[in-house]
């Protein structure tokens, strides 16, 4: 099949069969169109569509076709993850910190604490810990990855409950918020190569300069050209973490919070956004299902999704209750507070896949994480009306 047939051919896949699934199946209270769109990456991967139709996959997906989609999708996460770092509003949190750092520094260190110790034993097993990985690396790495928060996400469950601009919706988003920062952070060195550690170092003191010359010169230009500038300075940030011997999203991420919300439309904001999220970034949902390595007659992958979903979820919500037992919440809130921050879909999908590309884990271990980022996010609406309802009544009033 031509190149660019097979190419079409995916792209109409991409965007056609998860929409019909979700609109017609009615899933938006419990699987996003996010969760369906990698659910049928799933299914045209090498473990199902592989295997029962190998020469019309390896027709449709040949090399040529997923390099060009990979471009597609590099592009949209790097849009993605600056649009994450612009949107973080850390004023808001360091203007209630106490709350926010001991709610979003307990709902991390416990799922995390829990899920290192979790994946320490996985660490010494070449078929789980990847080839460019030390076994710190591994256990940090995967620990991290089960204590994310899936903050765009979070904004979606949040206005569909009708709490994202109520006092309630507005604490969860700091908390998310503080945990995105962390998440980021750790990655950072989660991904230092010794080897080139000069280099790595030399990014981060470059950005500080660099990163205060950009923000002085975005003062004085007008809001049209502002986004103009935005994307180059991402493409600057992304190139020189990659050239560093990070990852492009580190750098991607950088850019984001080194620039002011305040700079740009809101509403313009909220619409690239929901625009990158429409256009460009379901082909990178599908290059996440099509990594995933499905053996039907396998269960260490069930296994280890089971144990890790179970820790990182029993973790998730003992920090958050020992948070509002220190803060004094009222009967409830917890409860709702802890079960929407253990959503984890778009942000630990994106941190797993860093962890592969940079080969800390191994795609074993990726189709494991990517499990429990689906369920976890599957479970997150359910829960949400079966042990908040008080809370989430409280959140909805003026």
């Amino acid at each position: 099949m031509e190149i660019r047939l097979s190419f079409l051919l995916v792209m109409t896949v991409i965007f056609t069969v998860p929409f019909l699934l979700w609109r017609l199946g009615r899933t938006n209270g419990y699987a996003p169109l996010v969760v369906i769109q990698i659910l049928v990456g799933i299914l045209l991967g090498p473990g199902v569509l592989g295997r029962t139709d190998p020469d019309f996959f390896m027709e449709m997906l040949n090399p040529k076709v997923l390099f060009l989609l990979k471009g597609v999708a590099w592009w949209g996460v790097m849009c993605f993850v600056m649009l994450t770092g612009l949107e973080l509003d850390l004023r808001a949190s360091w203007a209630h910190r106490k709350e926010a750092l001991t709610t979003a520094g307990l709902a991390l260190i416990v799922p995390f604490a829990l899920c290192a110790m979790a994946a320490a034993p996985l660490s010494q097993n070449p078929a789980w810990i990847g080839s460019n990985s030390q076994p710190w690396q591994f256990s940090t790495g995967v620990g991290m990855a089960c204590s994310v928060t899936a903050l765009p996400i979070l904004t979606l469950f949040l206005q569909q409950m009708g709490i994202l601009g109520s006092p309630l919706g507005q604490r969860v988003l700091r908390f998310a918020s503080v945990d995105d920062l962390v998440l980021w952070t750790i990655l950072a060195f989660v991904l230092i190569d010794w080897n080139r550690l000069l280099a790595q170092f030399g990014f981060f003191l470059g950005f500080i300069p660099a990163g205060l010359t950009v923000r002085l010169c975005m003062r004085r230009l007008e809001v049209s050209d502002r986004w103009y500038a935005a994307l180059i300075w991402l493409t600057v940030c992304a190139l020189a973490a990659e050239y560093a011997g990070l990852h492009f999203t580190v750098g991607a991420f950088l850019a984001g919070v080194s620039l002011d919300l305040d700079w740009f439309d809101r509403a313009r904001v909220e619409q690239m956004r929901a625009s990158v999220l429409f256009f460009m970034m379901p082909v990178f949902f599908l290059l996440t299902g099509l990594q995933t390595e499905w053996n039907p007659g396998e269960s260490s992958i069930l296994t280890v999704a089971g144990v890790l979903l179970f820790l990182s979820v029993l973790g998730k919500l003992t920090g958050v209750f020992l948070a509002g037992k220190m803060l004094g919440w009222r009967r409830g809130e917890a409860a709702i507070i802890g079960w929407l921050l253990q959503t984890k879909a778009l942000i630990m999908i994106l941190f797993s896949n860093v962890l592969l590309d940079r080969s800390i884990i191994t795609e074993r271990m990726f189709s494991v994480l990517l499990l429990v980022a689906l369920i976890s996010t599957a479970l997150t609406m359910p829960m949400v009306r079966l042990f908040g309802c008080e809370a989430l009544r409280e959140g909805r009033r003026p």
